[in-house]
């Protein structure tokens, strides 16, 4: 049974316009638009889907007055590869390529459609494209060159800069598994540790909601389509 993700099952990123970004994402990236439908509990939420394959896809968010907050070049987005934003943003999103020839066959089609792509650049394990996307977003295409040998690709010195000791390094390249109790009990809240957003007091009520309660309560099981209506 594996403990570790096997893989992205979608990217989620707020639109200041949703129709801006999937217009963006389906035509000028190829995915296709598959769901688009109001956000599991969110009041005034939008949600939107689009397919890079049959395990992976790209979601869009749009919420009420969204498009009312600043976009801070440093802060809330980088604005390229090699600038910073604040800690825990997303300095940039890669996609990926299978081969260098589809790499550039994205290049071309989104050059197609008026947006300035610089690259590709071979980066030994992979070889990209750059380029933006709506809201400022900072976007790679990669396509991977080899495998990813650990014993090349991780440098001591810069282990050192990242304060990583040799002990630290071998748990991190070879992570232990989980041998504890299963289903895990909820752990006791530790102001330490990492936590969402939800008013303090709140949040702790829902930590001491059952799981199998909170998954009761809060679920969404149907398309917002009968299955009689069909797709347009």
């Amino acid at each position: 049974m594996a403990q570790h993700p096997s893989g992205i099952h979608h990217l989620a990123f707020m639109a200041g316009d949703i129709k801006k970004h999937i217009a963006f994402f389906s035509e000028v990236m190829g995915c296709p638009l598959v769901a688009l439908f109001d956000m599991h509990g969110v009041p005034g939420g939008l949600h939107a889907f689009l397919r890079m394959n049959d395990h992976s896809y790209f979601s869009i968010v749009q919420l009420p007055e969204v498009d009312k907050i600043p976009i801070q070049l440093g802060v809330t987005h980088a604005g390229n590869g090699a600038l910073p934003s604040a800690p825990g943003t997303l300095q940039h999103l890669a996609f990926r390529a299978d081969s260098e020839a589809d790499l550039l066959a994205m290049r071309d089609r989104i050059r197609g459609h008026g947006v300035n792509v610089l690259g590709p650049i071979d980066h030994g394990m992979c070889r990209s494209i750059y380029f933006a996307g709506p809201d400022q977003m900072t976007l790679e295409v990669a396509a991977p060159a080899e495998p990813i040998d650990p014993t090349r690709w991780i440098d001591p010195a810069v282990l050192a800069k990242a304060g990583i000791t040799p002990d630290e390094a071998a748990r991190f390249k070879a992570p232990a598994p989980y041998e504890g109790p299963s289903p895990a009990p909820q752990p006791a809240y530790d102001p330490d540790m990492p936590h969402m957003a939800y008013p303090k007091a709140a949040y702790l009520k829902m930590l001491a909601v059952p799981d199998e309660v909170l998954t009761a309560s809060a679920s969404f099981t149907q398309p917002p389509v009968g299955a009689e209506a069909g797709a347009p």
